[in-house]
C-alpha cells in the first residue's frame, strides 16, 4: 500500500510532522489536485492517514492530513523492509559477481 511512489513520498512528509495542509503535500509531490486528493483517499480509506477540515479564518475550510498509528507502523515497516533490501545489495556488490565455472 505504502509502496506507490506519491504515497510513500507522503507519508515520509507526515511521518516528520504533526499535519500537513493538502496544499503543502501537493506541491511538495508536485502533482495535481485530484493526484494528491486520490492518494491521500487511498491512504485513508487503508487507515493510514486521517483527513480533517477545520474552518480557517474568513469560513474557508483547509484540508488537513495526519499520519495514524497504522499508518506509522505501516510506513516503519516499510522502510525497515527497504533497508534491509539496500543492505544486502550493498554486501553483494562489495563481494562483487558471484564466480562460476565451466562443466566438462
Amino acid at each position: 500500500m505504502v509502496h506507490a511512489p506519491n504515497r510513500l513520498k507522503i507519508c515520509a512528509l507526515l511521518a516528520t510532522a504533526t499535519t500537513v495542509e493538502f496544499a503543502t503535500l501537493r506541491d511538495t509531490l508536485g502533482v495535481a489536485d485530484s493526484v494528491t486528493s486520490k492518494q491521500l483517499k487511498v491512504l485513508t480509506e487503508a487507515g493510514y492517514v486521517k483527513l480533517s477540515k477545520p474552518t480557517g479564518a474568513g469560513g474557508r475550510a483547509k484540508t488537513w492530513a495526519t499520519l495514524t498509528p497504522k499508518g506509522r507502523n505501516a510506513f516503519q515497516g516499510h522502510l525497515a523492509m527497504l533497508q534491509q533490501m539496500a543492505a544486502g545489495i550493498s554486501q553483494s556488490i562489495a563481494q562483487g559477481p558471484p564466480r562460476t565455472t565451466k562443466a566438462d
